[in-house]
């Protein structure tokens, strides 16, 4: 019984994001708010033609995220996120994602 649940610990160390362990959801909010949320709106709900970003997977954000930063056209508005991606360091990537996973725009 040892070896199994050894086995699925090292499996569940491997296969989990070390980002997504360490990611700090309130520096993400905090990112978001200095400039995402001009665009994408209220925790990421979009407006007009800038997409929803959450509710979106960690690994799908980081990835957008990355390619951005370098470059890689991804969308139609593509060229207004390279400028926006470029200075955001991995950490803020991943805190950004975490963020936006499970950011809800609520009406009040």
């Amino acid at each position: 019984m040892l070896k199994i649940f050894s086995s699925f610990f090292v499996f569940m160390i491997l296969a989990y994001p070390q980002s997504a362990l360490s990611a700090d959801i309130a520096a993400g909010e905090a990112r978001y708010k200095e400039t995402c949320i001009n665009c994408h709106g209220p925790a990421g709900k979009g407006a007009g033609s800038f997409p929803k970003v959450s509710g979106k997977e960690i690994s799908y954000t980081t990835d957008k995220l990355e390619a951005y930063r370098k470059g890689i056209k991804q969308g139609s508005n593509s060229f207004l996120m390279f400028p926006m991606a470029k200075p955001l360091t991995d950490e803020e990537i991943a805190n950004l994602a975490a963020y936006l996973e499970g950011a809800k725009y609520n009406v009040e």
